[in-house]
């Protein structure tokens, strides 16, 4: 548990009961958007593989695994150097 929930906990026990039951919407609004985005996320991966599966292409070896990780820095390292 986070540090601050005790304080959190203490400033919403000292609200209105009103003012209580809006904290309670807001904190399911707030859930609702981060499984909104989970499941999303979730979904995208599931084309993505479904995507991959149908190439038929043979899986990478760790040598070209680590040469796209190599590359993908490679590119990381230039872009981030033009920046300053």
């Amino acid at each position: 548990m986070p540090a601050n929930t005790q304080a959190l906990i203490e400033k919403i026990q000292a609200l209105p009961a009103e003012r209580i039951a809006e904290v309670e919407d807001f904190v399911d609004f707030i859930r609702l958007r981060e499984e909104r985005a989970r499941d999303e996320a979730a979904e995208r991966l599931g084309r993505a593989f479904e995507k991959l599966d149908a190439l038929n292409a043979p899986p990478l070896t760790p040598e070209e695994v680590q040469a796209e990780i190599d590359a993908t820095r490679a590119e990381r390292r230039a872009r981030d150097a033009d920046r300053r």
